[in-house]
């Protein structure tokens, strides 16, 4: 009888599972993966090797043509502009198993990625060229770069970009972004970050 009357009591106060006057905790959140950024594609100057197990005459290094393709053995030209290495890696296999090999074990692995690279340069600790990731934010860039050395000026950082064979610039509050005050800016391939001097 007792415990009935505190089982009682405690329901009655809400204690019971979460306490007075506190909400039910949080159901599971599930991470959709595909948003956190996929592999990097390739492009153009792109150097990747192919490897078909048990065929070393298949097997080789490629690079992607400027028009995007590569010339692959029995096969032919294959576009690969934009594909991520495992798109690519199942092309193959598609094709060799149409009327070439019964089951083609193929794997693909990134030499260099030519067509993926950012450049910055001015006022950071290890300026030079990087290799561009999907998704790639100016707060990432400052970051493989080193960081800000104490001479830059943080929020006059520029962006240099050629779209539809224009050259545009871009600046940018860097400080204000880390801090939260402003809004990332999501670099491209080929974009050029400088980090001028400050005079202050």
């Amino acid at each position: 009888m007792r415990i009935c009357v505190v089982l009682i009591l405690l329901l009655s106060s809400g204690c019971f599972l979460w306490g007075k006057n506190e909400p039910p905790p949080n159901p599971p959140q599930f991470i959709d993966l595909s948003t956190l950024g996929g592999s990097t594609t390739l492009g153009p100057g792109d150097i990747f090797e192919v490897k078909v197990y048990g065929e070393p005459d298949l097997s080789g290094i490629f690079r992607v043509s400027s028009d995007g393709f590569i010339n692959f053995p029995l096969i032919g030209k294959i576009k690969v502009d934009g594909l991520p290495a495992i798109k690519v890696e199942e092309i193959i296999i598609e094709k060799l198993k149409d009327g070439y090999l019964k089951d083609p074990q193929v794997s693909v692995f990134i030499k260099e990625y030519n067509s993926k690279k950012i450049f910055v340069f001015g006022e950071v600790q290890k300026p030079g060229t990087f290799v561009y990731e999907d998704n790639m934010t100016i707060i990432q860039a400052i970051t493989i770069a080193g960081g800000f050395t104490k001479l830059a000026d943080k929020n006059k950082v520029s962006v240099t970009r050629i779209e539809n064979n224009e050259e545009k610039r871009i600046y940018l509050p860097v400080e204000d972004i880390g801090k939260g005050k402003e809004k990332n800016f999501f670099l491209k391939p080929g974009d050029i970050v400088f980090v001028p001097e400050s005079f202050f």
